[in-house]
């Protein structure tokens, strides 16, 4: 009993929440400009569940890291792949859910998911994320360009 006991007393008062809204449907914004989503959902859940006071902290995707080691926020609860390069820097969960990568294109687009189909297009992708990375590792040299925008709805 009394390790659960202290387990309980180790939980904080106050949890600051960083979160990315700017993908939806996991972490976005209302009509009311109120924070909606799975992640949100989750994340208000778990805090009703440890009895702690949680607040949200709006930060651009690839200022989460950043501010979680800047100690600005206490956790992250934002759609954050798991990496090895994120890994060295801070502890995660188990994953929770898959979200898969699509390249998107035009309904009657010729645009094919290869390099040749690709070769001298723009391709936009969410600054600080995987598809960055991705991109500007193995699209990049091939001549795609590689756009990165601040969130998906620049």
């Amino acid at each position: 009993f009394s390790s659960a006991t202290a387990a309980y007393a180790a939980i904080p008062q106050k949890i600051r929440i960083g979160t990315d809204p700017t993908y939806a449907p996991f972490e976005s914004k209302n009509a009311q400009g109120e924070l909606v989503g799975f992640d949100i959902d989750l994340a208000k859940e778990l805090c009703k569940r440890i009895n702690t006071q949680c607040t949200f902290v709006e930060n651009p995707l690839d200022a989460l890291i950043p501010s979680l080691k800047a100690k600005k926020i206490d956790a992250i609860m934002s759609s954050l792949s798991i990496t090895e390069k994120r890994q060295q820097e801070i502890a995660f969960t188990d994953k929770l859910y898959a979200a898969d990568s699509r390249l998107v294109v035009a309904k009657n687009s010729d645009i094919q998911p290869t390099i040749a189909s690709l070769k001298g297009k723009r391709v936009g992708v969410l600054q600080g994320t995987t598809q960055e990375t991705f991109g500007n590792e193995h699209w990049a040299p091939k001549g795609i360009e590689i756009v990165s925008y601040q969130g998906q709805d620049n």
